[in-house]
C-alpha cells in the first residue's frame, strides 16, 4: 500500500495506478494506462490496429513504396500481365498499369475519405445527440425528427441521390457519405446523455452559474466520446464499402485516380480470365474493413466500464 512515506516514481506502473491520482494529468494517464492494457490483452484488436497502422504508413510513404506509376501503365508490354510477371508483383490492368501501385496510392484516398467523413458526421451527431438529450423538450423532438427522416433511407441509397445531385467526384462522394453517417451518432449521445442529465455533478454545474451551452461543450460532451469513437471505428468498414460502391458506380472518385472501387469496376470485364484486376482490390478492401472491425470490437471491450470490473 503506498503511504506519504514512500513517494511513487512518476510515470511508474504504480503511479499510473494509484487510487489516490495527485493531479489530474495523473488520473487521466492512468485511465489511458488502464485502457491500453485491456485493449492490449486482445491480440485479434492489435492485429486491427496492426493493419491500420500499415495502411497509414503506407499512405504516407506511398512514393516511396509503389514500384510504378499508379496512373500511367505500358499497353504495349504489360497489359494483363498475372501475378509473378516480372516487376509486376500484383500483375497489371487493361491499361498495362501495375496493380500493386494504383492499391499503395489508393490507399491515400482510402484514408482521405474515411478521415474526411469521420470529421464531419462525428462532431455533428455528437452536437444534435448532446443538444437534443440535455434540452428535452420540443428541441428533442424535433432534432430527433430530422433524424428520423435520415435514418428512414437506406444510406447507400441516400449517398447515391445526393451524389447524382452534386456530380460525380472524391469531394461530393465525402459530403454525400458525411451527411448520411451522421445520425447513428446523435442517437448514441443522445441516449448517452439522457443517463446523466439529472445527475449530481450536473446539478452542481449548474448550481455555479454554468450556462446550458458551457455544460453540453464542457461536461456532456466529453462523456460521450468513448461511445462515440467506438462507433466511428465500427463505421469505418461501411465507410470505405459505401465509397467503394460509389466508386463502382463511376460517382467516386474519377478516372486514372486509384480508388479502388473503381479499379474493382474496371477488371469485372475480366473477372473469369484475368481475375486478379478486380481481385486484389477487393482483397485490400476486405483486409482494411477487417483491420477496421477488429480495432473497433477492440476499443469497444477496452472503453466499456463493465468490462473493468470482470
Amino acid at each position: 500500500m503506498t503511504t506519504a512515506l514512500t513517494p511513487l516514481k512518476p510515470y511508474s506502473r504504480e503511479w499510473l495506478l494509484s487510487d489516490r491520482p495527485a493531479s489530474r494529468r495523473q488520473a487521466r494517464l492512468g485511465r489511458a494506462y488502464v485502457i491500453w492494457r485491456r485493449f492490449s490483452e486482445n491480440r485479434l484488436a492489435l492485429a486491427g490496429l496492426g493493419i491500420i497502422l500499415v495502411l497509414v504508413l503506407v499512405a504516407i510513404f506511398a512514393d516511396v513504396l509503389a514500384p510504378h506509376s499508379a496512373v500511367q501503365g505500358d499497353l504495349r508490354n504489360a497489359r494483363l500481365l498475372p501475378p509473378g510477371s516480372a516487376g509486376y508483383l500484383l500483375g497489371t490492368d487493361d491499361q498495362g498499369r501495375d496493380i500493386l501501385s494504383r492499391l499503395i496510392h489508393g490507399s491515400r484516398l482510402t484514408l482521405f475519405v474515411v478521415l474526411l467523413v469521420a470529421i464531419i458526421a462525428a462532431p455533428v451527431g455528437l452536437i444534435v445527440g448532446t443538444v437534443a438529450g440535455y434540452a428535452g423538450g420540443w428541441v428533442d423532438a424535433v432534432l430527433m425528427r430530422i433524424t428520423d427522416i435520415f435514418l428512414a433511407f437506406p444510406k447507400l441509397v441516400l449517398a447515391l441521390a445526393l451524389v447524382a445531385a452534386l456530380g460525380p467526384g472524391i469531394e461530393n462522394a465525402v459530403l454525400a457519405i458525411a451527411i448520411t453517417s451522421w445520425q447513428p451518432y446523435a442517437r448514441i449521445a443522445r441516449a448517452e446523455t439522457m443517463t446523466f442529465r439529472h445527475s449530481d455533478f450536473i446539478a452542481a454545474v449548474q448550481l455555479m452559474g454554468a450556462s446550458p451551452w458551457r455544460i453540453v461543450l464542457k461536461h456532456v460532451m466529453p462523456l460521450c466520446m468513448s461511445s462515440l469513437i467506438v462507433r466511428v471505428t465500427l463505421d469505418m468498414a461501411g465507410i470505405i464499402l459505401t465509397a467503394a460502391g460509389l466508386g463502382f458506380l463511376g460517382l467516386g472518385a474519377q478516372p486514372p485516380l486509384p480508388e479502388w472501387g473503381a479499379m474493382i469496376a474496371s477488371g469485372r470485364r475480366f473477372i473469369l480470365d484475368q481475375w486478379w484486376v478486380a481481385a486484389m482490390p477487393g482483397i485490400a478492401i476486405l483486409i482494411v474493413s477487417l483491420g477496421f472491425n477488429l480495432l473497433g470490437d477492440g476499443l469497444r471491450d477496452a472503453l466499456d466500464p463493465k468490462e473493468a470490473g470482470q
